[in-house]
């Protein structure tokens, strides 16, 4: 059934409110469950868990290099099913995976299982849940407020930080590692159920344009970049023919592994430099507010000036604050600790929305998510040994800091090559020229 955009209600929504404005909603819980329980509860469990069991920060560590992979393997299908049928039923397969898998980790005794559990299925349900699943429909929804509908939602992300982190620290330190995996696929069902219920492909399914444009402003010319980017939209075979996508998914690739890199690894670092569980979950917090906060104003600047010089400098930020982090736990001061963190979160915040919208931007949103989803498995794969290498280091020499360096220095090379990295449109037509 067709519905006119701003005349008839969606599904029982209000005619007044613009349906894509739910599904913002809907992508910040998504994200805050899923990221929250993919990345920044993981930190949390690693000493209790590594203590109990006999492993090696190696070995529990391995779940996110092994789940990177699965990651990028699952986004090559999920990416292109979004296209085709929408976000609500990989969403509910997903999460009925994610919170199962969850519960399911209160039951480890063996390293197998470990990677198995964490490594394998709880990734499978995430992807099916996460960023690319709901960013790739935002990017459909939205065009010309693509840039703050995306940020808001990814404020999601941040808040995971900010909520789940204490709370998963909290639950450990009150009835134990066990229970508390149990509690977490308990409340994982509870938010995302609903979420997945409301999600929608594309707002022309419903007679609606992109940005809740009503009819009159679409015939004097408000769609029209959307209508512009339709119609230079690339498919994925042709965005696989360019040096734009591969340069996108290197600088991408080393941008992101400082979050999930420091997601993973803050409380470990800073307690073994004698900080307390307390004072590294703080730090977090201190990284997770300015991120989630910093978003919208990202999101406002994306929509109004040139992308690519934006990313740059969030990318740059990560880099010169990670810098910053190491000095500062090396001198022990709690206080430039915090205040690096910050700055650490300030360059987070840029990182997804600016993400979403140059890929959008350069490829077109008609095939955006199999064009997302084919980049994940080159983009993964750049960051997928970083968490396992970073333990794997410290491992060895009882230290992070040389590690956490490198990663320095890649955040500040990602922040170069987006600069650099032009539009794809000449590749494109040397492409045509010569078929």
């Amino acid at each position: 059934m067709s519905f006119r955009s701003g005349r008839r209600k969606l599904n029982g929504t209000s005619d007044k409110i613009y349906f894509g404005y739910w599904l913002v909603i809907v992508a910040f819980m998504a994200q805050f469950v899923s990221i929250g329980m993919y990345s920044y509860v993981l930190g949390s469990f690693m000493t209790p868990m590594i203590d109990e069991l006999g492993w090696s920060r190696a070995d529990f560590t391995l779940t996110r290099t092994i789940g990177q992979f699965v990651m990028a393997f699952v986004g090559v299908f999920v990416g292109a099913r979004v296209d085709r049928i929408g976000g609500r039923p990989i969403m509910l397969v997903g999460t009925t995976v994610l919170a199962s898998t969850l519960a399911l980790h209160s039951l480890v005794e063996d390293l197998f299982v470990w990677w198995l559990l964490n490594g394998v299925a709880l990734t499978v349900g995430c992807a099916m849940v996460g960023n690319l699943v709901v960013n790739v429909t935002l990017s459909k929804w939205f065009v010309v407020n693509r840039g703050k509908a995306i940020a808001f939602a990814a404020m999601g992300v941040s808040f995971g930080g900010i909520a789940l982190t204490p709370l998963a620290t909290w639950l450990i330190d009150t009835i134990g590692w066990r229970p508390a995996w149990v509690w977490l696929g308990a409340l994982a069902a509870v938010l995302l159920y609903p979420m997945a219920i409301f999600m929608r492909r594309a707002p022309e399914d419903y007679g609606l344009h992109p940005d809740g444009l009503s009819d009159a402003q679409i015939a004097a010319g408000g769609g029209a970049r959307a209508e512009a980017e339709n119609a230079n939209a690339y498919t994925r075979s042709e965005a696989l023919r360019t040096y734009s996508f591969y340069a996108l998914v290197t600088a991408f690739g080393f941008f992101s592994i400082n979050i999930v890199v420091m997601i993973l690894q803050t409380i470990p670092y800073l307690t073994d430099y004698g900080f307390s569980r307390g004072e590294a979950a703080l730090a977090m917090i201190f990284a997770s507010i300015p991120a989630m906060l910093s978003k919208p104003v990202w999101g406002v600047l994306i929509d109004r000036v040139p992308v690519k010089p934006l990313a740059a400098l969030s990318a740059a930020v990560t880099g010169l604050a990670l810098f910053m982090i190491v000095a500062a736990v090396g001198g022990g001061q709690l206080t430039l600790i915090f205040v690096a963190y910050i700055v650490l979160g300030l360059g987070w915040g840029g990182m997804i929305p600016m993400q979403e919208v140059i890929w959008a931007s350069f490829f077109g949103r008609r095939h955006i998510g199999a064009i997302r989803g084919a980049g994940m498995p080159f983009a993964l794969a750049l960051g997928a040994i970083a968490p396992w290498a970073v333990s794997y280091y410290h491992d060895l020499n009882g230290v992070y800091d040389g590690a956490l360096l490198v990663v320095a220095g890649l955040n500040v090379f990602s922040g170069v090559l987006i600069f650099l990295v032009p539009p794809p449109e000449r590749e494109r037509r040397k492409t045509r020229k010569m078929a």
